[in-house]
């Protein structure tokens, strides 16, 4: 069984052999509307209303008793310290009363893994390009439970998801911002403004000056402004750099297999474009289906599965939250302190 309540969505999930058997995901986006953004004491209160309902839901999805259950998964990093701590807890309690195995995992593994549930096992090289209102990361993935995971580039400022959520912000287009402007995009042109194509090095990323190209436009703009080709432009930028860097660095490596995972990899403009690049370069392109790619608890299940599998040790009992923790392997299990 994994749990993830990094941010505001209180998931389940329950993975068997690589094949999710159920799972329930609570949200409390709806409480974080009128702030405009997620507020962590919120989201925390909103996880301990949520949990235990939403693993009896899981578990009766699955059609399974909780004693079925043989381990126990949870998301220990990185998100928010105060959400992080309320499943960590969870999960510590539904170990000790199960008595069966504890495992700490990145967050970020668990977007890779959650593609393992729709298309199978990742092959023994590929590069994944980790997209998310956090994160944005370019890596070098082998077997995900047992090598370590290697960063090709990672974002400089912002990643692709927040500026996405600044930009839908600055066009009043209301929040969440990401779903809300790739909607407005739909009825603009992509090619009516120009945008910058930030980049560092070869496979780095930055897109702080790109949402600041955005602001000094619509400050500059005489008239009403033309929502949706901003938006549309914009979002032309983001995944115009994101698929070329990402499609290069599958080509420099001599990689034939590309995973795009994470809350951004549900947009429909980064899929239809990462698609005809790696067609063009013989490239197989591997992405979840849209409900996965939002934090959920079946993506916790499916790296801790791989982990249980290949034997990694159990949570010492001193793990605790780590909001900070850097991606260098799926397990993840920091001592206290770690905040």
């Amino acid at each position: 069984m994994g749990i993830e309540s990094s941010c505001d969505e209180t998931g389940i999930g329950i993975v068997s052999g690589g094949r999710l058997l159920g799972e329930c995901t609570a949200t409390s986006m709806d409480q974080h509307a009128r702030f405009g953004g997620i507020v962590p004491e919120v989201a925390a209160r909103a996880h301990l209303a949520s949990m235990v309902p939403a693993v009896r839901a899981a578990v009766a999805d699955a059609g399974l008793a909780a004693t079925d259950i043989d381990a126990i998964a949870v998301t220990s990093g990185p998100g928010l310290a105060t959400a992080l701590t309320v499943g960590v807890a969870a999960a510590k309690a539904y170990a000790l009363a199960l008595g069966v195995p504890l495992l700490g995992v990145h967050h970020l593994a668990g977007h890779i893994a959650a593609d393992t549930l729709e298309h199978g096992p990742l092959p023994e090289r590929s590069v994944g390009l980790v997209v998310s209102g956090g994160h944005t990361s370019l890596l070098m993935l082998g077997d995900l439970a047992r090598d370590p995971i290697v960063h090709l580039g990672d974002t400089a400022d912002d990643a692709a998801g927040e500026a996405f959520d600044k930009v839908a912000r600055l066009l009043g287009l209301g929040y969440p911002g990401g779903p809300a402007l790739s909607s407005a995009a739909l009825e603009g042109d992509p090619d009516a403004i120009r945008f910058p194509r930030p980049t560092v090095g070869p496979y780095g990323f930055s897109f702080s000056g790109l949402k600041s190209a955005v602001a000094r436009w619509v400050e500059a703009a005489e008239g009403p402004l033309p929502v949706a080709d901003i938006a549309a432009s914009f979002q032309e930028a983001v995944c115009d750099v994101l698929t070329a860097k990402a499609v290069a660095a599958c080509v420099d490596h001599d990689v034939d297999t590309l995973v795009i995972a994470g809350g951004v990899a549900a947009n429909a403009r980064l899929r239809d474009l990462a698609e005809a690049r790696c067609a063009e370069r013989g490239i197989t392109l591997r992405v979840p289906p849209p409900r996965l790619c939002t934090d959920n608890g079946a993506m916790i299940a499916a790296v801790g599965s791989m982990l249980v599998e290949a034997g990694a040790p159990w949570a010492p009992p001193g793990m605790s939250a780590y909001s900070s923790a850097p991606l260098t392997a799926a397990l993840l299990q920091p001592v206290e302190g770690h905040q």
